[in-house]
């Protein structure tokens, strides 16, 4: 019954990536040698937040429930996304070029989240080159980033808003992920915690864990799963992005225009997407939770956008 299964949601994500496939090339850009990657999103109208009965599905705790209600029509203008996670290559350029500096990152010691004084963008507390996504950096040094990237190349470039970081994820899906809504199909389209994180990662061995595997116990080199129909890689997994977004428990109120939400609790921002240590209830294009702007974690990081004007 088991493979049944399998073979039914492999079916299903093979006509989701020849429906991506069958849609007109994206148009990809890049402002300076050392900027992102960035690829047009087209303007349109998506449902934001959690299906009825999604969350329940999903096991997600009730505690954390509600927070992606009421789900609402939102219209989004175009813009352009970064087609990955900002790499820790393309932050080093900004760094070096800035000076911007680190005071520590919070880790997993095996037993709790602590800060280490020690680790950074440099060393998140794991194995990185320059072609894995930036971690350790918090919303203020993302924001930096976009302000740098934008007086450098005179376009404006800032953070997604969360209504985009959704509408990008979502691709023009309406299932829990733009592959379908299984978990189990996971490991080939993102990365997230799997059966390698749970041998290879300390004091994992009790987590909750996608029975899969998807070769990287941390972060994997951007662009190493298979994209979504926009062209963006990553958008669930890898590390969790911020979004522009001040934090509020729900989406009563909330903007429909594609905007950033502005009012809240503004030393938080809504955080997208899930890491490398989620389990599949973290890896899904509804899920979101908020944090302090100036908190760095070593499976966080970011994507830019680029406002752009038909």
């Amino acid at each position: 019954m088991k493979w049944v299964l399998i073979s039914v949601l492999m079916f299903v994500a093979l006509q989701s990536v020849t429906a991506a496939q069958d849609r007109a090339p994206a148009t990809v850009f890049k402002d300076c040698a050392d900027c992102p990657e960035m690829v047009v999103i087209p303007a349109g109208r998506f449902v934001m937040g959690t299906v009825p009965g999604e969350e329940e599905r999903e096991e997600l705790s009730v505690q954390y429930r509600n927070r992606s209600h009421p789900q609402h029509g939102v219209n989004v203008e175009r813009f352009s996304a970064g087609k990955f996670e900002v790499t820790r290559g393309q932050y080093r350029v900004f760094a070096e070029t800035t000076g911007r500096s680190s005071d520590g990152c919070f880790v997993w010691s095996g037993a709790e989240f602590e800060k280490d004084p020690t680790k950074d963008w440099r060393n998140p507390g794991y194995v990185q080159d320059d072609l894995h996504p930036v971690a350790c950096v918090s919303w203020d040094d993302a924001s930096a980033y976009a302000r740098w990237l934008s007086q450098t190349t005179g376009r404006a470039y800032r953070l997604l808003t969360e209504a985009e970081w959704e509408y990008a994820a979502r691709a023009g899906t309406t299932t829990t992920r733009y592959w379908g809504d299984a978990g189990i199909m996971s490991c080939a389209y993102a990365n997230g915690a799997d059966l390698t994180t749970k041998v290879q990662v300390h004091g994992a061995s009790d987590w909750e864990v996608a029975d899969c595997n998807d070769r990287y116990a941390y972060t994997a080199p951007v662009g190493s799963y298979r994209a979504n129909a926009f062209g963006l890689y990553d958008m669930l997994g890898n590390v969790w992005e911020w979004t522009q977004d001040c934090w509020n428990e729900n989406y009563s109120s909330a903007p429909t225009d594609g905007s950033a939400w502005a009012a809240g609790d503004c030393f938080l921002r809504v955080v997208r997407g899930g890491s490398w240590e989620d389990a599949p209830l973290g890896l899904r294009a509804a899920y979101r939770v908020g944090s302090p702007t100036v908190i760095r974690v070593y499976g966080r990081g970011f994507r830019v956008a680029r406002t752009d004007k038909p």
